[in-house]
C-alpha cells in the first residue's frame, strides 16, 4: 500500500486501485483542489494487489475510517472486493451500492462513514448530456450495450430507471462473452424491477454482433463498454458492421487504439451518427466523488471548468485500469 505524505492540518482524500501513481488524476486534482477552494487537501494513493485479502481491505477502510484528517474517497478496480470484505464497517449504505454490491466511494457526513456507487450516476450524466429528455419516447429507439461489465451495468440502470417509463429505450440488448457477467447483469435487473425488456446475447463473434447492430433501429444508442480499443486491441465489431442512422454511438475509452470510434467516425456523416468518447465520462466519474465527499454541488458549468483543467492530461500515455475513473 502505498499513500501520498502529509503535514499537520492536511486533509487526504483517498484514491484506492492498483497502479495509482500511473493515473492522470494524481497530476489533475491538485488543479481541481485549487480551482475548487480545497484548501489544505492532498491526494493520497492507496495500491493494492487485484482481489487483495480481506483484511488488507478492512485496515484500509479502518485508516479512512477512523483518521480525523482522512475525508474519503474513491475506489476503482477494487469497488466489488472492498465492499465484500467491509460492508459491515459503513453507517450508511445508498441504495445502487445494495443493488450492484460494490462501492465507488467513500466519504463522512454528520458522523456517518458512508459507502457509495456512483457509476450509475456519472455515466447518467455523461449521457444525458448527448441524449435530450424526450428522445427515447420521440423515437422509439434501442440500446444495445457490448460488454456486460460495470459501465454498462450502470449505464443500463440509468436507462431503466432514471426517466420517466414512456421515455425509456423500447428495449436493451446486452451483449457479452461470459455467460455469468450476463446471468450477474440479469440477476440485478430483475431484483430492479424497471419493466425495460432486456436481451442478454452470449456471444464472442464479431460478425454476429455485426447482426446484431443491423437489426436495431434508427435512432439506437450503441455503446462499447468491452474495453477493446484500449485493455484489448480491437473492436467488437467488423468494419462491416453498419451503425442505425441517427445512431448515437459511445465509445467509453477516450484513449488507446480506439477501434470502435473510428469506425463509427468513418460512418458519421453517411449514417447521420452522434459519436462521443469517454471523455466527458473520465470527468464526471470523479467529479460525481468529488461532490460527494466535499458536499459541492457539481453544476454544469463546474464540470465544464474541471474538464478543461484535466484536458491538458488527456494527451498521456496512461493505460492502467485507474484512468478510466
Amino acid at each position: 500500500m502505498s499513500a501520498a505524505t502529509t503535514s499537520a492540518g492536511t486533509r487526504r482524500f483517498s484514491f484506492v486501485g492498483v497502479t495509482t501513481t500511473k493515473s492522470a488524476i494524481m497530476q489533475v486534482f491538485p488543479a481541481w483542489a485549487r480551482h475548487l477552494g480545497l484548501d489544505n487537501v492532498v491526494m493520497a494513493g492507496h495500491d493494492l494487489p487485484l482481489h487483495a485479502e480481506p483484511e488488507r481491505y478492512r485496515q484500509l477502510v479502518e485508516a479512512i475510517k477512523a483518521g480525523p484528517s482522512e475525508l474519503g474517497g474513491l475506489v476503482t478496480t477494487h469497488k466489488i472486493d472492498l465492499f465484500g470484505a467491509c460492508r459491515d464497517m459503513f453507517d450508511f449504505i445508498d441504495p445502487y451500492a445494495e443493488l450492484c454490491g460494490e462501492v465507488s466511494c467513500l466519504s463522512k457526513r454528520d458522523g456517518l462513514f458512508r459507502a457509495h456507487a456512483k457509476d450509475p450516476i456519472s455515466s447518467g450524466r455523461s449521457l444525458d448530456e448527448f441524449i435530450a429528455k424526450g428522445y427515447w419516447a420521440a423515437t422509439g429507439a434501442e440500446a444495445l450495450l457490448f460488454g456486460a461489465g460495470g459501465s454498462n451495468l450502470a449505464i443500463s440502470l440509468h436507462l431503466m430507471t432514471a426517466r420517466p417509463p414512456e421515455d425509456r429505450p423500447r428495449r436493451i440488448v446486452v451483449v457479452n462473452r461470459s455467460s455469468a457477467r450476463l446471468a450477474s447483469m440479469r440477476a440485478m435487473h430483475e431484483r430492479l424491477g424497471a419493466g425495460v425488456k432486456v436481451d442478454y446475447v452470449h456471444n464472442a463473434n464479431l460478425r454476429d454482433n455485426d447482426q446484431l447492430l443491423s437489426q436495431v433501429p434508427p435512432g439506437s444508442l450503441v455503446v462499447n463498454g468491452t474495453g477493446m480499443g484500449k485493455d484489448a486491441p480491437g473492436s467488437p465489431l467488423t468494419d462491416e458492421g453498419m451503425f442505425p442512422e441517427r445512431g448515437l454511438v459511445w465509445e467509453l475509452n477516450y484513449r488507446g487504439e480506439l477501434g470502435f470510434l473510428h469506425q463509427a467516425e468513418r460512418q458519421k456523416l453517411e449514417r447521420r451518427l452522434v459519436v462521443e468518447d469517454g471523455w466527458r465520462y473520465f470527468v464526471h466519474g470523479w467529479a460525481c466523488v468529488v461532490e460527494e465527499v466535499f458536499d459541492l454541488e457539481m453544476t454544469a458549468q463546474v464540470v465544464s471548468g474541471l474538464s478543461d483543467i484535466a484536458l491538458a492530461q488527456r494527451g498521456q500515455d496512461v493505460t492502467n485500469p485507474e484512468n478510466d475513473k
